[in-house]
């Protein structure tokens, strides 16, 4: 990501001065390589392991930190702004977990922190939803916000993959980490819906209180089974306000083919928002990648220096609300959300198993839409899929676990969440 800054800054220096009426120069940059990169116009005297140090030099007016993690960029970023700089972060994990801390020492000593490429890379919507959507209140956020889960997710349901198959064309590809954890279980897109909270409701939402689950247990029957329903399956991030409960949540969820959201494929993001006077509306665009991610960086340059230029003080509004009157969200628990849902089990091909499973359904409150039975004959077992009406989650896993119980019942069943209405 530090390349893709660097080679735009160079390459657009001409239309970042004629934007600003000044020039914008790299002053300095901290790597542990040391290398020069001559092609960039990167040269040994630019280049310093001593972070600390550039960050107190009193000829930088703007700190840029693209390390990640908590370590040593909270420390990093908190210097900065005690010696008068502007920040700007793509960090989502360290705002997701830190940015009470870091928003309010900016608010305080009247500096701003952008970080419009923490979420949704090249797609502008930090400063969407804190600027062009401030005239009107929120009701909910769906997105889909991490590109390595979409594009094994479009991998499955494109080139018919099994997950650990498109997980490993997506590594090949450059598209997952060697380590895919953070992004396959959730982790990251859960970090990313923390800021979105903040920015569409004004409360603040720490990453434990994201109900957080991933794809590792979608398969391509699920895929296939969501098809023949009229369904597509993605990870979606999920966030409602309903009346100042809100629900926070990010897991695999089905929704309509016919939907905007579900024609969004590969490493692409997406945010589909509503709103209580615009409606709906979607933003859509790279969700990773270098220079996607830099133009995201360097907009936040752009607009801190206009008003270092004008003279303009900021921080105390980047989240869209004076950052000193934020308060913790009350975040409705998982078991209190409603939900329609898709149902999965492996069924012993013997007379009555429908009955026995809506029997149990039934007595937790759960109504059946319609039911797919397929492989019937010569299997022992066969796959049994139901769809329900809206139900509340503490009454499914409930249900669950009773039909666990039943002999006639093999394995786990599988349970995926719809979004119908978005």
């Amino acid at each position: 990501m530090g390349e893709g800054v660097v080679r735009l800054m160079r390459s657009n220096a001409a239309m970042f001065e004629r934007r600003l009426g000044a020039p914008l120069q790299l002053a300095a940059i901290a790597d542990r390589s040391l290398r020069p990169n001559r092609a960039l116009g990167i040269d040994a005297r630019l280049i310093t392991r001593d972070a600390a140090a550039l960050v107190a030099r009193d000829d930088i007016d703007i700190v840029i930190e693209l390390f990640g993690g908590r370590e040593p960029a909270r420390s990093l970023i908190l210097q900065a702004l005690a010696t008068g700089k502007d920040v700007v972060t793509a960090n989502k994990a360290l705002l997701a977990e830190h940015g009470g801390e870091i928003f309010r020492a900016a608010g305080l000593a009247g500096l701003a922190v952008g970080f419009e490429a923490s979420v949704g890379g090249g797609v502008p919507i930090i400063r969407t939803l804190r600027e062009a959507l401030a005239g009107d209140r929120q009701r909910a956020v769906y997105g889909i916000v991490n590109g390595t889960c979409n594009s094994i997710l479009t991998t499955m349901s494109e080139g018919g993959a099994e997950f650990a198959d498109a997980l490993a064309d997506a590594q090949r590809a450059g598209l997952a980490e060697a380590d895919p954890t953070l992004d396959i279980d959730g982790h990251d897109a859960a970090h990313k819906l923390c800021l979105l909270v903040t920015l569409a409701f004004g409360v603040l939402v720490e990453p434990r209180q994201v109900h957080t689950e991933g794809i590792r247990g979608i398969t391509l029957s699920d895929i296939n089974y969501a098809r023949e329903l009229g369904y597509t399956i993605k990870l979606l991030a999920i966030a409602k306000d309903d009346d100042g409960a809100i629900e926070a949540r990010v897991h695999p969820t089905m929704i309509p083919a016919r939907h905007l959201l579900a024609s969004v494929g590969g490493a692409f993001n997406a945010i589909y928002i509503h709103g209580e006077a615009l409606g709906s509306s979607m933003y859509f665009g790279q969700g990773a990648g270098q220079l996607p991610t830099a133009t995201a960086v360097l907009a936040d340059v752009i607009e801190i220096a206009r008003h270092r230029i004008a003279g303009a003080r900021g921080g105390a509004h980047a989240l869209g609300y004076p950052v000193a009157d934020l308060t913790r969200a009350h975040v409705k628990p998982m078991d209190d959300v409603i939900c329609e849902y898709y149902l999965r089990f492996m069924a012993r091909d013997k007379p009555g198993v429908l009955g026995a499973i809506a029997s149990i359904l039934g007595r937790n409150g759960i109504s059946i839409v319609s039911v797919l039975q397929q492989g019937r004959g010569a299997e022992s077992t066969v796959p049994v899929i139901m769809r329900t009406h809206g139900a509340r989650e503490k009454n499914l896993r409930r249900a669950l676990a009773a039909i666990c119980r039943l002999k006639m019942v093999e394995g786990e069943p599988a349970f995926i969440r719809i979004e119908e209405r978005l």
